[in-house]
Formats: structure tokens, C-alpha cells, sequence
């Protein structure tokens, strides 16, 4: 997958003299319970949605026009190239690294993970700067982790992201004023307290030669952003870029397998206490969408079955296989049931974000079928689960191996637990 007109959202990084915001953000809109059935059939990618891309030229702004406000486009061109990266991962119960170095191809040569306290981040959002601070300088000190070139994933649904179509426009100033008016129509965040980036996807000219631009937007609130900056400069980290994090998933595992056809790549990275989905039409990110649950849920449902807290169900979770019969499980026959039940029970509702999702990703025009979801993250590797899953949508289901997108350095073996490394590992590659 090329992923070099994708947008890496480089100029994430405060600006001097912006100030974050306070401000709560209103949710993106959340899918709308559909009434249609659980079917994924793949339909026909309208002709509105142009298929060559063009590169949006750089060009060097003269320095009297070096201040900017803080509600400033990002940088709609080509980011720069960095052939050492490492992509950082701050989720709420871990952090998580990745060097990866791009020459050509993308070598992985180191890999680290670290446990994160409780309360640090919760729902995305720093919540204890001070604490990440601390825990960032013993992370990178302990793991021996260059503090230059650092990338940073983000996830939020304070973070918006929409495609959509501009016609009728030439001049590149003209389409970047069109393009900040559109944000301002297509999103729910002011202008002023926003960071926002884009990228024109393609164009397509009519019979009568009118040209049409195919456009991404992505906006973040500035003080979002400005927390998770603050606190890397503090450690002492030199960051080049922060990314949306269903952006490096797709680097990491948004390879169309040779028999999907014209159909969407579907990915989904189950964390602690969210997950991450993101679809893809083989050459930008169409579609993305933070789901508020995650593997510390199952935690609960077994604690309350076996009335335990969810630390002590934790043993539990990860001993346990859903292609083996509640029997095999090491726990008396009562037990075992009651922990099946409640697992299975569980994941029914998360069937339910996931199916809610890909329905309202497929009422867009030009949305594709969807032939399998791929799924990455440290619950993804519970024995069944994808199996389970897959019943439950009537898709496909299997579960990803983000090496596969990098060839792996001397230091790093085949056989480490990549699934919670995977977005780490798509942060430091460069498209």
C-alpha cells in the first residue's frame, strides 16, 4: 500500500504564540443505528471519487509571512522524508516504541513496551502531564531509545476526519480558502482552536472541463495536541510529526490481501480501554472511528461472574481460549460457563460498534465492500476471538502480524507479541 500521499500531519506541533484551548469538544457524530441487515456486500466505488492523485508541490513561504495563527492549515504537501524514526505509542495502560529505519524498504530494529499507571490517559486525552513526563524520561532511559526524530500517535473523537469534493477551483490559494470554508461547514470545531491538515486525494475533469479536487481533512483541537507536545519537550523528546494513529495502523497492516478484490481494508486495533478502526480504499484512510471498548472490559465481565476485581480476572482472560469448550478451561465446570457466558455476552456488544460503523461507513458515496476485517492489538490475541467476531459480523475475521510490513533488524526476533506493537510499528514507518 502507497501511503506517501497520505497525510502525516507533520505540523501537529504548537506554534509560538498559540495558546490551548479549554474548550470541550462535541463528539463526531456517531453513527446512527441502522436499520439495514448485517450485510457488507461489496458495492461499485462511485466515479466521483477520482482515482489519480496528484502531489500538492511545497512551496517555501517568505519570511515576513513567518507568523501564523494558531488555526493555520498544516501542511497540505509532500512531508519530509526521514530515514530513522521512532514511533511512539502512549495508550492508557502502556507505552510502546517502535525504531524503524527507512531506506527503501522499512527495517525494524528495536521494539519496547513499558506498563503506564492508571490515570494518566483516559479516552485518548492527557489527564496527568506531570506523570507522563516522568514515565517518558525512565521509558526511553531504561530502553536506551534515541530522543530525536520521535513521531507521536494520536487518538481521539476529538480528532474529526472527512473526505469530500471541491469543483470548480484551479488556483491553489482559492482551493486552500474553499477547503478552510468547507472545515468550517463540515466540522463541529472552531477554526481558532483548531489544528488542520489536508490532502487532495485526486482530481477529475467533466465533459465540459470543469476539474472536481477529491480532498481529506483532518482537524484536531489545538489543546489536545498542545498536552501531548508540552509533555514530550519536557522528557526531553525532539518530535517531527504527531499522526493519527489509524493512519499508522493502515501503514502497518492496510495491505490488500491479492483476493479482496475492489474491497475495503478493514483494520482494527483493540486496546485496553478503546479501539481504534480504520478503512481504507487501498490508498487513503476513508474512514476512522475511536470505539469505546477494549480488552479491560472483558476484565470486568469476568470479575463480576466470578466476583473478583479486574486486576485478579486478568489471569483469567489471558488463560482463556474460545476455541476450546468452557471444560478445558483450568477453572471448576460452574466457573468456566460463567466466564464463557460473559465473555461471549461482552463481545456482542462490541459486534454491535463494529457492524454500527462499517453500516454508516458504507451510506458514504463511493464506499466500498467490505470482504474481512483485520484485527491487531494485545486482546486480539485471545485464542477464538476472531473466529467468534467473524460469526458475529458474517465477514472474515483473522488477526494481522505487523511484521509483516517491515523486514526485522538482528536485535529484533519473530517470535515477540506484535499486536500491541502494531501501531508503534506504523508510526515509524515513512510513507
Amino acid at each position: 500500500m502507497d501511503f506517501k500521499k497520505e497525510i502525516k500531519l507533520k505540523d501537529l506541533l504548537p506554534k509560538r504564540g498559540s495558546k490551548p484551548s479549554t474548550d470541550v469538544l462535541e463528539p463526531e457524530d456517531k453513527p446512527a443505528k441502522s436499520k439495514r441487515s448485517r450485510s457488507f456486500a461489496r458495492k461499485a466505488k462511485a466515479e466521483a471519487q477520482g482515482e489519480h492523485v496528484e502531489e500538492q508541490p511545497s512551496e517555501k513561504k517568505p519570511k515576513k509571512q513567518k507568523t501564523r495563527k494558531p488555526s493555520k492549515k498544516l501542511a497540505g504537501a509532500k512531508p519530509s522524508q526521514h530515514k530513522r524514526l521512532v514511533g511512539l505509542k502512549v495508550g492508557a495502560s502502556q507505552l510502546a516504541a517502535a525504531r524503524v529505519v527507512n531506506n527503501g524498504s522499512a527495517e525494524l530494529i528495536q521494539v519496547a513496551r513499558q506498563a503506564l499507571d492508571p490515570g494518566i490517559i483516559v479516552g485518548g486525552e492527557l489527564r496527568e502531564p506531570e506523570a507522563l513526563v516522568e514515565a517518558l524520561k525512565l521509558f526511553f532511559k531504561d530502553n536506551k531509545l534515541p530522543k530525536q526524530a520521535v513521531r507521536l500517535g494520536i487518538a481521539s473523537n476529538r480528532i474529526g476526519v472527512r473526505t469530500f469534493d471541491i469543483g470548480g477551483i484551479t488556483d491553489p490559494k482559492q482551493l486552500e480558502n474553499a477547503i478552510r470554508f468547507r472545515a468550517q461547514e463540515t466540522l463541529p470545531i472552531p477554526l481558532e482552536e483548531a489544528v488542520l491538515d489536508y490532502q487532495i486525494l485526486g482530481e477529475t475533469v467533466d465533459a465540459e472541463g470543469v476539474r472536481t479536487h477529491r480532498v481529506l481533512l483532518v482537524v484536531v483541537y489545538r489543546d489536545l495536541v498542545d498536552r501531548y507536545a508540552a509533555a514530550c519537550k519536557k522528557a526531553g523528546i525532539k518530535l517531527v510529526g504527531i499522526d493519527l494513529e489509524a493512519f499508522a495502523l493502515l501503514r502497518a497492516l492496510g495491505d490488500r490481501p491479492a483476493d479482496a478484490g475492489n474491497a475495503a481494508i478493514v483494520v482494527v486495533a483493540v486496546g485496553s480501554e478503546r479501539s481504534t478502526l480504520a478503512v481504507s480504499n487501498g490508498e487513503t484512510c476513508e474512514f476512522t472511528r475511536v470505539i469505546e471498548w477494549g480488552g479491560h472490559n472483558l476484565n470486568v465481565v469476568i470479575a463480576r461472574a466470578l466476583d473478583m476485581t479486574p486486576i485478579e480476572a486478568e489471569p483469567i482472560k489471558l488463560s482463556v481460549s474460545l476455541l476450546e469448550p468452557a471444560e478445558a478451561m483450568d477453572l471448576d465446570p460452574e466457573r468456566a460457563a460463567k466466564v464463557r457466558t460473559a465473555i461471549a455476552a461482552e463481545l456482542q456488544l462490541f459486534a454491535r460498534e463494529l457492524v454500527s460503523s462499517l453500516q454508516f461507513y458504507q451510506g458514504q458515496p463511493g464506499s466500498l465492500g467490505i470482504a474481512e476485517v483485520v484485527l491487531t492489538g494485545g486482546s486480539a490475541q485471545l485464542p477464538g476471538l476472531d473466529v467468534e467476531l467473524g460469526r458475529m459480523l458474517g465477514v472474515k475475521v483473522r488477526v494481522g502480524d505487523p511484521l509483516s510490513s517491515v523486514t526485522l533488524g538482528k536485535k529484533v526476533g519473530s517470535d515477540i507479541e506484535a499486536g500491541s506493537l502494531a501501531i508503534a510499528i506504523g508510526l515509524g514507518i515513512e510513507a
